[in-house]
């Protein structure tokens, strides 16, 4: 199997730059438990955010959320400038840790805005990058996906030939997307300043993943799904190999198709840490050392004559015919050019006893090479040190049950460390140390763990341990567990965990659930963090169940009664209540009365004199009084009236009386 990695691969220069910093600020504020803030995720990878959050740096989606006089890192991505003013007001200490190649499209589009172009960025206007360079843009500005979305745009009269453009681009969009963009302007006689401001590591990272993926029969594309210029090495590697995965973890490994390839090409994206690409390309050829090993006629005779012509090593155990006694030593022959010598002080001997009494010529005798040449030229063999030998059946047995034993991590090695059980030492390499891959092991010396012996050879006095095996077990022992201790309608405890855009996921016993934001109250929320906290405890419901996906669907919102349910007993007609304009439509006004209640307010019943538009008399979350004028729970509908509240004018009462 040949591995190729294509160049640029892993974190750029603004994302190493921006954890750099991170790193940085946790360290200096290590000792006075200062915590530090990433406005957003530093980056798009969960590893690096979770690693992040364990030095004391954590992720915000508000500035609002961090104390004040807090240090609240800007992330590669770089932000709008009312954000930095926003910062400044709450009194936070904001250390920028914007790309570079940012900060200059930051300027460029700044400067085209000033002299009144209007600016087209080619890009994701759902990425945070693109939110940011909008952010500097003073005039008129069109964010399009690809040339087909400024097609339409152009169709529409939106943008004009007689207007003067500006072009930017993403710096992690596709290059040939940008030029399809320019391109079509160009034909359509538009006037624009085109500026190429994809990052120059970006167009070499998809060139060489393109050059790769064309003569490989897989592609492995490193990185997360959330990351917008991972996905697109993924699009350019799947259109010239079928066999294209997506690598978010170390579980992610295909390892079943590995085996059948001949060349595997790996490309990652600029959020994807060194350290992940080095655990698949280990885990990778683990695999196929361990699976692609093959033994012919022809090797297993040559072996044979090796083992004739050949010394034995230190350390070997050999097996023998004794040649002669003595009270000195025994001479045994041990099938090559030369002699075993066992010294009497290298046999374990009662008071009395003597070398003679114990052996004579013909015995077959075992013992442990010492010394491949001694004085005399002979082999120096030792059965005392052959007792090693029991704790060596012992290692042997724990390999043949699938038991576990406990051993001694000793030194650091190249590659892994030395783990000793009794006499036995062992090599863990670094991929089996933990069950992430690590290439720190000075915090594991000197400790004592429980490890799986996954090799042995005592002839060679070799043997390998597996620390991570033990972990692995222990984690689908726990999880088993849990699926089986769990059913769909149970309330359980939980803990939030971390936030996305879409809800929030919450560790239910070692397993994670997804929170939907749809399922947390009964009310509308934009975001969950206007609801909940990390690390918050709260009791969900278990709405649905995937085992074999590993999934989970949890409720929050189940676990107290939905409004609607006990309405009759809460609210009457003719109640005045209080609550927030939340919607304002043309025919009337929604006031949320309490989270997942709300009652309509008829543009007639707004106030005593005509209205035009709800707008012109109240605002999204305007505090109101209204009186309820009917309450229909067969269809969940609630009408009510402000101007009931009201004082009625004069005039109007006067009318009434006529």
């Amino acid at each position: 199997m040949r591995i190729r990695v294509a160049r640029n691969s892993g974190f750029c220069f603004g994302v190493k730059r921006a954890v750099s910093c991170a790193e940085e600020l946790a360290l200096k504020n290590k000792d006075n438990h200062k915590k530090i803030f990433t406005y957003g995720p530093l980056i798009h990878n969960e590893t690096v955010v979770k690693e992040l959050e364990k030095k004391g740096v954590i992720c915000l989606e508000r500035l609002e959320e961090a104390p004040p006089g807090s240090c609240v890192i800007i992330r590669s991505h770089g932000v709008a400038p009312r954000v930095y003013d926003e910062g400044r007001k709450l009194g936070l200490e904001l250390f920028d840790a914007t790309c570079p190649f940012v900060k200059k499209i930051h300027d460029r589009v700044k400067e085209e805005s000033d002299r009144g172009r209007t600016l087209i960025i080619v890009g994701d206007e759902n990425h945070p990058e693109v939110r940011g360079i909008k952010g500097f843009c003073r005039g008129e500005v069109f964010v399009v996906n690809n040339k087909e979305e400024l097609e339409e745009l152009f169709k529409r009269g939106m943008v004009k030939s007689d207007d003067e453009y500006s072009v930017v681009a993403q710096t992690t969009i596709k290059t040939n997307v940008f030029h399809e963009v320019v391109e079509f302007m160009k034909l359509n006689g538009l006037r624009l300043q085109e500026f190429n401001t994809i990052c120059g590591a970006t167009e070499e990272r998809q060139k060489s993943c393109e050059e790769i993926s064309v003569c490989s029969d897989m592609m492995l594309i490193i990185g997360s799904r959330i990351s917008s210029n991972t996905l697109k090495l993924f699009e350019i590697a799947k259109k010239n190999c079928k066999k294209t995965f997506l690598i978010e973890t170390i579980s992610d490994l295909p390892l079943n198709e590995i085996e059948k390839c001949g060349t595997i090409g790996i490309a990652a994206g600029a959020s994807a840490p060194e350290c992940i690409i080095k655990e698949v390309i280990a885990t990778m050829s683990e695999f196929i050392t361990e699976n692609g090993q093959e033994q012919n006629e022809m090797s297993a005779y040559l072996d044979e004559i090796d083992k004739a012509t050949r010394l034995p090593g230190r350390g070997e155990i050999v097996t023998g015919e004794v040649i002669s006694v003595s009270e000195k030593e025994i001479v045994v022959n041990v099938g090559c050019k030369k002699d075993g010598i066992i010294p009497k002080d290298e046999v374990s001997l009662e008071a009395d006893q003597k070398l003679t009494d114990l052996f004579k010529v013909g015995d077959q005798i075992e013992a442990k090479v010492v010394k491949t040449k001694d004085d005399d030229g002979n082999i120096l063999l030792s059965k005392k040190k052959l007792e090693v030998n029991e704790h060596w059946n012992e290692v042997n047995a724990a390999m043949e049950e699938k038991e576990t034993i406990e051993a001694k991590i000793t030194a650091k090695v190249k590659g892994g460390v030395i783990a000793t059980f009794k006499e036995v030492s062992g090599f863990i390499p670094l991929s089996q140390l933990s069950d992430k891959f690590t290439e720190e092991v000075d915090e594991f010396l000197g400790k004592t763990v429980t490890v799986k012996v996954i090799q042995t050879n005592p002839k060679r006095n070799r043997a390998v341990f597996s620390h991570r095996a033990v972990l692995m077990e222990e984690k689908a022992k726990k999880i088993e567990a849990f699926w089986n201790s769990i059913n769909v309608d149970d309330i359980v405890d939980g803990v939030v965990k971390r936030f996305t855009d879409y809800g929030a996921f919450v560790d239910i016993g070692g397993v994670d659930g997804l929170l939907h934001i749809s399922e947390i109250s009964w009310g509308k929320i934009k975001k969950p963090q206007d609801v909940l906290e990390l690390e918050q405890p709260i009791k969900v419901k278990i709405l649905s169940m995937n085992r074999e996906k590993g999934k989970i669907s949890l409720g929050l919102k189940q676990t107290v009664p939905e409004p609607w349910d006990n309405i009759e007993s809460k609210y009457q007609i003719g109640d005045i209540i209080e609550g927030k304009v939340v919607q304002l439509k043309e025919y009337g006004a929604f006031i949320e009365i309490e989270p997942g209640l709300d009652g309509l307010v008829h543009i007639s019943e707004i106030a005593y004199k005509r209205v035009a538009s709800p707008a012109n008399e109240l605002e999204i979350g305007q505090i109101v009084n209204a009186k309820i004028l009917d309450i229909d729970t067969e269809k969940k509908r609630i009408s009510l009236s402000i101007k009931e509240t009201l004082e009625k004018p004069v005039a109007e009462e006067a009318a009434d009386e006529e």
